[in-house]
């Protein structure tokens, strides 16, 4: 699964891909709790590196389907 986090002030987005066996709502509790207060929120990659953004400095975020929906090459709808 994809997510991907716009920072204010900033033109690029970081976008941090998940474990397959992510549960979706799961991560979405987890994001609302960090932007609900002045934390950092902390996801963990598929390679297990961790990611820290200050709730403060996020502008959006968007949480993607898992990675094994997506379709690559010229097949792809």
């Amino acid at each position: 699964m994809d997510v991907r986090i716009g920072i204010v002030q900033t033109v690029k987005e970081l976008e941090v891909e998940l474990a397959e066996d992510v549960d979706r709502d799961q991560i979405m509790k987890e994001i609302e709790a960090a932007l609900s207060g002045e934390s950092v929120l902390w996801l963990t990659d598929r390679k297990g590196r961790r990611v820290g953004v200050p709730a403060a400095k996020v502008a959006y975020i968007e949480v993607g389907a898992p990675t094994s929906a997506r379709s690559v090459g010229f097949g792809a709808p």
